[in-house]
């Protein structure tokens, strides 16, 4: 086996695996949890919040009156766009390894290019399923009283759903948040 080749199946390696973490990566859980304060009135603000989680489909799914807290949940559906993408590329790469391990090994003949077959439709259908699932939202209020000018929200949900509310609320709600959202994990 010469230099090159060796060299070939581990790029090609290192490609499957890089699709195995994307995957991964795609079907992860971003649960985040933020405060927010808003200078408006507590039932304003929860008014606003409550229409736009509507606006965005999800619903209420039940709520504590002791301990101030709102539920709501919502679905998640796969793209079926990136499901098709992924299963290109899924498909090019075990075709790739097929063909490097019939450089390897010729005495194979042709059918390692099958590996196509399986990886292209496998990669696809685990994006798919592994994507689809059920979020939660849960707002908590920790002002202590409703006369209170400012509003203190723990909200608990999806690290996407925080940046989407407080990117089109803050405007109209006032919100500040210590801007954690935006910064990458990294």
């Amino acid at each position: 086996m010469t230099y090159s080749l060796n060299s070939t199946l581990l790029l090609t390696i290192l490609l499957a695996i890089g699709l195995f973490f994307f995957l991964r990566a795609s079907s992860k859980d971003r649960t985040t949890v933020v405060e927010i304060t808003s200078s408006q009135k507590p039932l304003e603000v929860l008014n606003v919040i409550y229409e736009w989680l509507n606006l965005r489909g999800w619903k209420q799914i039940g709520g504590d009156f002791d301990q101030r807290t709102l539920m709501f949940k919502g679905q998640v559906i796969s793209s079926k766009f990136l499901a098709i993408f992924l299963s290109l590329l899924g498909g090019f790469g075990s075709c790739a390894l097929g063909l490097v391990i019939i450089q390897i090994y010729p005495k194979l003949g042709w059918w390692p290019i099958l590996l196509g077959l399986i990886g292209g439709p496998l990669s696809g259908i685990i994006y798919f399923q592994k994507s689809a699932r059920e979020e939660k939202f849960e707002l908590r209020l920790v002002s202590d009283d409703d006369k209170e000018e400012i509003t203190l929200m723990r909200l608990r949900a999806h690290r996407d759903e925080l940046i989407s509310l407080e990117n089109e609320l803050s405007d109209r709600l006032e919100l500040k948040s210590d801007g954690s959202l935006f910064k990458t994990p990294i």
